[in-house]
């Protein structure tokens, strides 16, 4: 039987964010924006739902004047992405 696909991370920009931060302690929003491609806007987008969804913890913040964003995976979103990565196999398997 199929496992059902959690589909906040079913998205191609929000499952590439989620596995960057999977492989560093954080990452800043230019880090991620320059490894994805993602268009500031759309990346600022999907980053508030998976903080919304307490996948990531967003810190703002500043380096001198210009504005930092750091973003880290938390416990909730590694388990989903395992979750993730379980069901995925359930559909190649």
């Amino acid at each position: 039987m199929l496992k059902p696909l959690d589909p906040l991370l079913h998205s191609e920009l929000r499952l590439a964010i989620m596995s960057i931060l999977l492989g560093v302690e954080s990452a800043d929003f230019v880090y991620i924006r320059k490894q994805t491609g993602a268009t500031a806007g759309n990346l600022s987008v999907q980053i508030d739902k998976l903080q919304t969804a307490n996948y990531i913890a967003v810190e703002k913040g500043f380096n001198g004047k210009i504005p930092r964003t750091i973003c880290r995976i938390t416990p909730v979103g590694r388990e989903a992405f395992r979750n993730y990565v379980e069901a995925l196999k359930s559909y190649i398997g």
